[in-house]
C-alpha cells in the first residue's frame, strides 16, 4: 500500500511541478528523500506522463499547426518551434558530451532555485517597462533554445521557467504567448529527453525487469491528470497575473532546502 500511495504523491508532484515555473527536480529531490529513491524507469514514466498532459492541452493548436502548414503564418511559427528544439538538442547534447551537467544533489538545486527566483523578479521588473508583444522573433526562438540547454546543465532551474522568462526578456512580453511557445517548443524536448533515458535503462542491466508495473502505470496516470490540470490553470493564471508570486515561492523553498537537508 505504501509503494501505490508513494507513487500517487510523486505523480501529483511531478504533475504540479513540471510546468509551474518552480522546478519538478527540487521538488522530486525533497520527496525522494523521505520516501527512498525511486528507479530511472519510474522517472521516465512519471515525466512520460507530463508529456501527455501538455500534449492534450494543446492537441488543437498542435493539428492546427500540422493541417495548417501551408498557411504562412502556421508554417512560420512551426518552422521557429522546431529550430528551438534543435538549438536545444544540438548544444544539449554537446553540453552532455563534455559532461557538463551539476548532479541532482541538494546544494546546486538549491542554489538554482534561488538564483532563478531572483531572476523572475528582474524580468518581471523589466518586461514593466516594455510594450506588450506577442510575435515570436528569431531571437525569441534562440533565447529559448539555450534556455532549455541551461535548464538541463543545471538542476533545480525549471526548463519551463528557463524557456518562458527566456522568451520575455527576449520581446514576447504575452505571459501567455510565452508560456505557449515554451510549453510547445516543451513537447519534442521532453519526447526526446524521456526516450533517451528510457532507451539508456532498457539497455542497462536488469532495467526493466524488476520494475513494479503497477506502480508505474498509477504514477504515470496521475502525472498526466495533475499536469493536465496544472497547464490548465496556469495559463488561465497568466493571463491576468505576474509570475512574482512563483519568484518569492522559489526563493523561499530553495532557502529551506539549504536548512533542512
Amino acid at each position: 500500500m505504501n509503494s501505490i500511495l508513494d507513487a500517487i504523491l510523486l505523480g501529483v508532484i511531478e504533475g504540479l511541478t513540471e510546468f509551474l515555473p518552480i522546478s519538478s527536480t527540487g521538488h522530486l529531490l525533497i520527496a525522494q528523500h523521505w520516501m527512498g529513491r525511486q528507479s530511472d524507469l519510474f522517472n521516465i514514466a512519471i515525466q512520460a506522463g507530463a508529456i501527455l498532459a501538455v500534449t492534450l492541452v494543446y492537441r488543437q493548436r498542435i493539428t492546427g499547426l500540422l493541417l495548417g502548414w501551408r498557411q504562412a503564418e502556421s508554417r512560420d511559427y512551426a518552422i521557429k518551434l522546431v529550430c528551438a528544439f534543435l538549438i536545444t538538442a544540438v548544444f544539449g547534447l554537446a553540453a552532455k558530451a563534455l559532461g557538463a551537467e551539476l548532479p541532482e544533489t541538494v546544494w546546486p538545486i538549491a542554489a538554482a532555485l534561488i538564483v532563478g527566483g531572483i531572476c523572475i523578479l528582474l524580468v518581471e521588473r523589466h518586461v514593466a517597462t516594455m510594450a506588450p508583444a506577442a510575435t515570436v522573433t528569431w531571437a525569441v526562438v534562440i533565447a529559448v533554445g539555450l534556455a532549455q540547454v541551461v535548464a538541463g546543465v543545471f538542476p533545480g532551474t525549471s526548463r519551463s521557467a528557463a524557456a518562458i522568462f527566456a522568451a520575455m526578456l527576449a520581446g514576447l512580453t504575452l505571459r501567455p504567448r510565452a508560456a505557449e511557445f515554451a510549453f510547445l517548443v516543451g513537447i519534442p524536448t521532453m519526447f526526446a529527453a524521456t526516450g533517451y533515458e528510457a532507451l539508456k535503462t532498457s539497455m542497462s542491466p536488469g532495467g526493466i525487469g524488476t520494475e513494479p508495473w503497477l506502480e508505474l502505470l498509477i504514477a504515470f496516470t496521475v502525472a498526466a491528470a495533475t499536469g493536465f490540470a496544472a497547464v490548465k490553470w496556469l495559463l488561465h493564471y497568466v493571463s491576468g497575473h505576474s509570475f512574482v508570486p512563483f519568484a518569492w515561492y522559489r526563493i523561499v523553498f530553495g532557502a529551506v532546502l539549504l536548512v533542512a537537508i
